[in-house]
């Protein structure tokens, strides 16, 4: 279909003329809301059949509107035509026209673009949304997979980028588990405000036709309506909140793209990555780069840019709806977008691991990740921690300096580093580190166990 010369237009009554050719480009929203055209077309359904309620229209117009709107829906399901309409509520009601006739004039009362597109913009926001949650719980189960298979796998935790304590591989993963769940929480959360229904207020005013809201409200599938005409039609907070949570699940998601990245480096090589989530380079043979979890990081900032953009739109605005806000469904849909990229080829990366035994024995073989647990055998012989704190860091001290390690040192250094090591120096592994951290949230298979039992519980949530 090429454009109209003459677009269909929802407003100009009140113009000699038409609006300047930079203008209407500028002010000209389709190619960015199309995607809102199945939403635009059940909500005119849907108020079709509350102006009948109200009265406004007979049973056989609210049919013929209908049957209309379903031909529209079906000639729209082929693809978006090359349209010059200003936007998909304009083009919709053009197409209307095409199928009806002068009926699709009476489809606009009592409604305004304010509260339409408002409500369709919700609407895609909650179907959006919920196929969004399962794509974070997707990747919370492969995290939970590979927990499960590791559980009795050690390695060395950090702590600014410094060796720490060794902890079980499984409770590495959980890590970003419980950050994803998180995620989900929130997006649950806001989604509840999401779904509020604003299609009755008007352009600010409200309807002035007897619209059952409420009956309005359950078909459309939304929780409750708005209680404020102002309030509803300028209402982006819930834009803000989506932006933002998609921004943490994508700051989620850099987080374990770098950890995965780091230990995936052959000065690590504590994991392997799937080759099929690798690429090569145009000129090193041996490449093999982890250009998917990068590009996780990079959108992320993304990600983040637009929750940034979403509050400095609404931050100037006065009240009610002011043509800023043509620009908050790019955020919206941008956002998701990334996300519905980034989780399934991040989850397969995950589900793909593999870990790399030998090097996790060696780098666990650094006795300097004992340190805590020695100053630990201190403080149950009765020892304040922090006297214990300073007896072990001398050992370490003597041992760098001997070119040593902290259990090679000689008993006799032991006994002069601290009294209650008279009767010899402790046994001390990284098993024994591990299992002695047995509270909830530690690090003991015990404890490890039950972290993924709560795992499992928050997925069938």
């Amino acid at each position: 279909m090429n454009p109209d010369p003459v677009p269909h237009r929802l407003w100009g009554g009140r113009f000699a003329a038409a609006p300047a050719p930079t203008l209407e480009e500028l002010n000209r929203s389709l190619p960015v809301d199309i995607r809102l055209w199945r939403e635009d077309v059940e909500a005119s359904r849907a108020w079709a059949r509350a102006l009948a309620g109200a009265g406004v229209l007979t049973a056989d117009e609210v049919q013929r509107l209908d049957a209309g709107l379903a031909a529209v829906a079906a000639r729209l399901e082929g693809g978006a035509p090359d349209a010059a309409d200003e936007d998909v509520h304009t083009l919709i009601e053009r197409l209307l026209y095409e199928e009806i006739g002068a009926l699709a004039g009476k489809l606009h009362t009592g409604r305004s673009r304010n509260d339409q597109v408002s409500t369709d913009a919700r609407l895609w926001a909650l179907r959006a949304g919920a196929d969004l949650a399962q794509e974070v719980r997707s990747l919370q189960r492969a995290l939970a997979d590979r927990a499960e298979a590791w559980l009795d796998v050690l390695m060395p935790a950090y702590t600014h980028m410094r060796r720490a304590q060794p902890v079980r591989a499984a409770h590495w993963l959980l890590a970003h588990f419980w950050g994803m769940q998180r995620d989900r929480e929130r997006l649950a959360h806001a989604l509840e405000r999401v779904s509020v229904l604003p299609l009755g207020s008007g352009a600010i005013a409200g309807c002035a036709f007897p619209v059952d809201r409420a009956a309005l409200a359950r078909a459309l599938g939304f929780r409750e309506v708005s209680q404020n005409s102002i309030d509803a039609v300028g209402d982006r907070d819930w834009i803000c909140e989506l932006v933002f949570v998609a921004a943490l699940i994508g700051t989620h998601l850099s987080r374990l793209a770098e950890d995965l990245i780091l230990f995936s480096t052959e000065e690590f090589g504590f994991v392997r990555l799937p080759e099929a989530y690798t690429t090569g380079s145009s000129l090193m043979p041996q490449k093999r780069n982890p250009d998917g979890l990068e590009l996780a990081r990079g959108k992320a900032a993304r990600l983040a840019g637009a929750a940034a953009a979403a509050l400095g739109l609404l931050k100037g605005l006065p009240s009610a709806y002011q043509k800023d806000l043509q620009e908050d469904k790019a955020l919206l849909f941008e956002s998701f977008d990334a996300l519905a990229l980034l989780l399934p080829a991040t989850r397969e990366t995950v589900a793909g691991l593999e870990l790399d035994p030998e090097t996790l024995r060696r780098a666990l073989a650094d006795d300097s990740l004992l340190a805590t647990e020695a100053a630990d055998v201190l403080v149950r012989a009765g020892v304040p921690f922090r006297e214990a704190h300073g007896a072990i860091g001398a050992l370490l001290r003597r041992a760098e300096s001997e070119g040593t390690s902290l259990l090679e040192l000689p008993e006799s250094v032991w006994a002069e580093a601290h009294p209650a090591f008279a009767a010899g120096k402790p046994r001390l592994s990284p098993e024994t580190a591990v299992e002695a951290r047995s509270v909830t949230g530690g690090t003991a298979r015990a404890a490890v166990v039950r972290q993924l039992e709560a795992a499992r519980a928050a997925l069938g949530r």
